[in-house]
């Protein structure tokens, strides 16, 4: 049986990149900081560049990232170029793939911030709170 190809690079690098010049960033890996950053919470392009640049010592372990991460103006962009019915294909696969790869077992995960627990004159952070449920099946 042949190994399930899960990567968001290796669905996603099938996608045709629209532009013609000026390829400063790597399209597939301007997506997959994206889909990290979506997934991670960030509701719009800023919040995607801010996640990026938070997070881009870790995103170089895999990607080449030869400019950096892109600005918010620069996801923007290109995302409003990409071809949609080849980017709900990409996703669309690397789905399949993860579903197949965990036998449809999906642990959800939550995350809340308790209400007034920073005390910014002490520089105390916020209190953040994750939850996992696993059910046996």
């Amino acid at each position: 049986m042949e190994p399930i190809q899960s990567t968001i690079i290796e669905h996603f690098s099938t996608i045709e990149d629209p532009r013609t010049n000026n390829k400063r960033h790597v399209l597939v890996e301007v997506i997959t900081i994206a889909l990290c950053a979506v997934i991670c919470g960030a509701n719009n392009w800023v919040e995607v560049e801010e996640y990026g640049q938070a997070k881009q010592t870790w995103l170089a372990k895999f990607l080449t990232l030869p400019s950096g991460i892109p600005s918010h103006d620069t996801f923007g962009r290109i995302f409003a170029m990409l071809d949609a019915t080849q980017f709900q294909a990409a996703f669309l696969s690397w789905m399949q793939a993860i579903h197949q790869l965990t036998a449809g077992q999906i642990v959800p995960i939550d995350g809340k911030t308790v209400r007034h627990s920073y005390d910014k004159g002490l520089g105390q952070n916020a209190i953040h709170m994750v939850s996992a449920w696993a059910s046996e099946n």
